[in-house]
């Protein structure tokens, strides 16, 4: 069963490729059918309707399901910000380094008691038979850290802690193994919704 994958970040088609592979789906991207996805203009206010926009696209222009996430990081002392727009944050040039550098900057004095935040994650999966699309959304809490750690994962990894009372507490995500990070994520915990709705979808 072959599911186009609306991405171009080859870190989320990993950990989508991950999730989605006990259920038998294929995941492709754009590149592998020998096409370009048209750029999706991220117009919705919530996470989820961008995610919706992305799918929606992908699917008219392929013509096969498609899957999209869209996620981002809620800093509390940042009234829930960047939010949507984590991944614009600093600049359409910036690279991860710059965003997680802006965010310290942003952060710098703020005590480590109003350094709480979450990452959240809405996936949409858009059919070409044009039934009902299926969305779901996941979160993961921690904190803000003053400094990188960490070697793996991408984005805001490496400055985020994982809250208390979650597997890998006071870690940063960065610092997690993949099947660690699956297992907490944001990602992974929109995409166990999705799945379990997914698998009654097609049986």
């Amino acid at each position: 069963m072959r599911y186009v994958i609306a991405t171009h970040n080859k870190d989320k088609l990993k950990e989508l490729s991950r999730i989605l592979e006990p259920l038998g789906i294929e995941a492709v991207t754009d590149r592998d059918l020998g096409l370009v996805l048209p750029e999706v203009e991220e117009t919705g206010t919530t996470f989820a309707e961008n995610a919706y926009l992305k799918a929606a696209s992908a699917c008219e222009f392929t013509g096969l399901p498609a899957i999209a996430d869209d996620s981002g990081i809620a800093v509390d002392a940042l009234n829930g910000g960047p939010g949507i727009y984590s991944a614009r944050y600093g600049g359409p040039e910036a690279t991860d380094k710059d965003r997680n550098a802006k965010l310290l900057g942003e952060l710098e004095g703020i005590p480590a008691e109003r350094r709480g935040a979450h990452y959240a994650c809405a996936v949409c999966c858009v059919f070409p038979d044009g039934s009902e699309p299926l969305t779901a959304e996941g979160k993961l809490y921690g904190v803000i850290g003053t400094e990188e750690r960490g070697e793996r994962g991408f984005g805001y990894d490496p400055l985020f802690i994982v809250a208390p009372g979650i597997p890998g507490a006071g870690k940063t995500v960065a610092e997690l193994s993949e099947e660690e990070k699956d297992a907490i994520s944001h990602r992974g915990n929109a995409l166990r919704v999705f799945r379990e709705a997914l698998q009654k979808r097609i049986g």
